[in-house]
């Protein structure tokens, strides 16, 4: 017979399950035959790309990070100012400077106004100048400010903060204007 031939007469045969026939003991089955009745095998992974080399981590890397005073004080201002209750930041003298400053027409409110910051070995000490509503307990509006200051320099800048003094210079009252809001209304 010819090869062709051999291969029509095998696809006439009906074979194994297909003749439905029984398949017996497991043992008999050849072991490609059960290969391939098996669960199909997983895919070869593609190789892993060449690692490249890790970036250096901070405790590895040479240098120094050095925060400035006012980035801590400006920081704090921010986080005294969140707080309700909270009119302005700065005592009498303060406020009245930056009252002619914007008459005038000098320059614009400064951020840290009313803070002031000592940084030594990522240690930090805080003395933070308070203008409250009136309405607003002293003493609880004072403590907030005191741990919010504490929580936003600590959690912003990673440094450990020592101690955050917080002064109550005045009481405002409610809808009255800082004299700089008042010297702009006119």
């Amino acid at each position: 017979m010819s090869e062709a031939a051999v291969v029509e007469e095998r696809g006439e045969e009906p074979t194994g399950a297909y003749a439905g026939e029984s398949l017996g003991d497991p043992a008999d089955v050849p072991a490609e035959a059960a290969a391939d009745r098996a669960e199909p095998r997983p895919e070869p992974e593609p190789s892993a790309p060449t690692p490249r080399p890790e970036a250096p981590t901070a405790n590895v890397l040479k240098g120094r990070i050095k925060v400035a005073d006012e980035v801590v004080e400006k920081v704090a201002a921010l986080a005294a100012l969140e707080i309700p209750g909270v009119a302005d930041l700065g005592g009498d003298l303060e406020r009245a400077f930056e009252s002619v400053r914007d008459r005038i027409g000098v320059g614009s409110k400064r951020a840290t106004q009313g803070v002031a910051a000592k940084i030594q070995d990522q240690q930090v000490s805080i003395d933070v100048t308070i203008v409250i509503v009136y309405g607003h307990v002293v003493m609880d509006v004072a403590t907030e400010v005191k741990v919010n200051v504490a929580r936003s320099v600590s959690r912003m800048l990673g440094m450990h903060v020592v101690e955050v003094n917080v002064t109550v210079d005045d009481v405002r009252l409610p809808g009255e204007d800082s004299p700089a809001e008042a010297a702009q209304a006119s």
